[in-house]
């Protein structure tokens, strides 16, 4: 089964990963990391860090010749802000940040100083979350699976309501700064941007994920644990800042009658299908066969230029929350980071799925597997 830990803190020497479980023979390169995290880190509203920060994975172990050996891959991305720290006398932290962990960290752990917090609690882990949905994104691929997302909203500015999966579409999200299918969307959310950063506050917003060409079957409705809605909805909530996870229709559904809300199913030549797809391709906690639609809610970042009211706690007296180098808005680098995210799960549940212990094994059992679909 496909498992993985990270470790590093935001300014540490390094972000480290363990990805245990990837099957024998699953051709990777640190190109194809650097690829995904290079995409993490561009965006309009990213700060001062991401100037700072070029991301390169090294990877230390796992791999012979370019290719995976079944034992678990060990990822580094070295924090170049590092050195800058080093000699550099670092204050304490003692005015917790609403909406941050800040204050609920320090007080489970006892903390007299909100950076040994802050520093582990920080989006900059997301690096290391990211380089492994790489190697993941690699393995769906094999199975011409994929996963793509787009920035619906910030703030108040809404994208187009639909878009087409198709290569012209998905470079034009690619090539806009905030990660947008329409043009006019996009100069409006820099606009909103830019006076968010002049006011000193952040933005959040709505992003979209899509998988495609997932096979139905994927999860179980059989244990909590097993069911794909769940193991997605909790690692797409385990981005930091994110505060809602929706499926298809999301929470339309308890708007609309059961008529509107449930995918007829039809049958062709190609097999059984669905005229709508509300159910976002997840049905009774396993995948369907249609596209896997998801939508998450990113809230605003929680360091403001223009801090809000907090305590002291060390003194407990009323002082302004601590400002932190960061950013005025990173929906457009979530989206990213969701997709690596999706792709982790996905690739674990195509591998509890199919079982095998190399790539060759787990192809002979996706062919058997998909003929028995055909012959349903």
């Amino acid at each position: 089964m496909l498992r993985f830990l990270t470790s590093g803190e935001s300014h540490g020497q390094a972000l480290m990963a363990i990805l245990d479980g990837m099957p024998a023979g699953l051709k990777v390169t640190e190109e194809d990391i650097n690829v995904e995290l290079s995409r993490r880190q561009v965006g309009y509203g990213r700060g001062q860090r991401m100037q700072i920060e070029k991301d390169r994975v090294q990877i230390i172990s796992g791999l012979r010749h370019g290719r995976t050996i079944a034992s678990p891959i060990g990822l580094m991305i070295n924090n170049r802000d590092w050195e800058n720290w080093q000699n550099k006398e670092i204050a304490p932290v003692t005015a917790p940040r609403p909406g941050h962990a800040d204050l609920a960290g320090a007080l489970k752990y006892g903390f007299s100083d909100i950076r040994d917090v802050l520093e582990r609690a920080s989006a900059r882990e997301t690096a290391a979350r990211v380089a492994v949905g790489a190697i993941c994104k690699e393995l769906l691929a094999e199975f011409q699976i994929a996963v793509f997302s787009r920035t619906v909203q910030i703030g108040q500015v809404k994208d187009a309501s639909v878009w087409e999966l198709t290569g012209k579409e998905w470079q034009l999200i690619e090539n806009s700064s905030v990660r947008c299918l329409s043009k006019k969307a996009e100069g409006e959310m820099i606009k909103l941007i830019d006076h968010a950063k002049k006011a000193g506050d952040t933005l959040g917003g709505v992003l979209e994920i899509v998988a495609v060409g997932v096979p139905a079957g994927l999860g179980s409705y059989t244990q909590w644990d097993l069911k794909l809605c769940s193991c997605l909805a909790q690692s797409l909530m385990s981005i930091q800042a994110i505060k809602a996870v929706e499926i298809g229709l999301g929470t339309k559904v308890g708007e609309l009658p059961g008529s509107r809300v449930h995918d007829a199913i039809n049958y062709d030549k190609k097999g059984f299908g669905r005229s709508s797809n509300h159910a976002g391709g997840i049905e009774g906690g396993m995948s369907n066969g249609e596209n896997i639609v998801l939508r998450i809610t990113m809230k605003p970042i929680a360091t403001l230029l223009k801090p809000l009211s907090s305590v002291d706690i060390r003194s407990k007296k009323h002082v302004k929350a601590t400002v932190e180098r960061s950013d005025v808005c990173a929906v457009p680098a979530v989206g990213v980071i969701a997709e690596n995210a999706v792709a982790f799960e996905l690739a674990r549940a195509l591998q509890g799925k199919l079982g095998g212990d190399s790539l060759t094994e787990m192809k002979r059992n996706f062919h058997g597997y998909m003929e028995q679909i055909k012959r349903f």
